[in-house]
């Protein structure tokens, strides 16, 4: 593999948040998947999209997913949140919810739980 250089790893890096931009971040509960948060690339029926995407495998310091799509979590240090994948298609999408400015920094934010 050739190395790339500095130049190249930014335009690359420029063209990834091209993208993105302009994307609804949102969270999605689906049928079996569990929920996810994420930039939301296409919705085709229950079929969603979403690409940067962080399972929300466990949360507290919120009641509902409403709460954490509004306000985000009041305890971020004992949410446990997955790394984020780049794409993921969820097949049975049954709750699509808009995320404030404010909850997504919470969300982006919390620390990456790994076993």
């Amino acid at each position: 593999m050739e190395k790339m250089t500095v130049e190249e790893l930014m335009d690359l890096a420029r063209e990834a948040q091209a993208k993105t931009e302009g994307l609804p971040y949102v969270i999605v509960r689906t049928y079996s998947a569990g929920v996810f948060a994420g930039l939301l690339e296409s919705r085709e029926g229950k079929e969603i999209i979403l690409k940067n995407a962080r399972r929300l495998w466990y949360w507290k310091g919120a009641a509902s997913l409403s709460q954490l799509a509004e306000s985000g979590t009041s305890n971020p240090g004992e949410c446990k949140f997955p790394e984020p994948v780049s794409q993921v298609i969820l097949t049975e999408a049954i709750e699509i919810l808009s995320v404030s400015a404010k909850a997504r920094k919470i969300i982006e934010g919390v620390k990456i739980w790994r076993e």
